[in-house]
């Protein structure tokens, strides 16, 4: 049975998963990639190297991320966040939200946990949710 997720437990599944599904648009474009990301309860952060994503969102900051936890076809629970891409330009807001990333995310690619500002282009970015919305599948005999 479908069951609608309230806001308090939509908003703790976001912060218990670490792996989603962003998606972007630019001329009439979807795109839709996995992304390892941390939520602090107000904001969501992802870091990025500069590429497709990047440059569709810098022209279209509309977006938008899904997360479930899935443990069989019957048993799981998603939820979609509706925002705003903001990215963190300035260094020491750049730098705080990537160290906080990588404190959260520990299994992250020697790629990742290299980056820093000054050995790669690093780009740093933020969700801000506007609607924030959960559903799951619970099934009982």
């Amino acid at each position: 049975m479908l069951i609608q997720l309230g806001e308090q437990e939509s908003l703790k599944l976001l912060e218990e998963m670490k792996i989603g599904r962003m998606g972007c648009c630019l001329n009439d474009a979807p795109y839709v990639i996995p992304i390892h990301y941390f939520f602090d309860g107000k904001h969501i952060y992802v870091h990025s190297l500069p590429g497709r994503k990047i440059e569709m969102l810098r022209a279209n900051p509309n977006v938008c991320l899904q997360v479930d936890e899935i443990k069989d076809e019957y048993n799981w629970r998603s939820v979609i966040v509706f925002g705003r891409y903001e990215e963190l330009t300035a260094v020491a807001e750049h730098d705080t939200a990537l160290a906080m990333l990588f404190r959260h995310m520990p299994h992250l690619t020697p790629v990742e946990a290299g980056m820093n500002r000054q050995s790669v282009q690093s780009i740093v970015f933020r969700i801000k949710p506007d609607q924030v919305t959960g559903v799951c599948e619970q099934w009982s005999e």
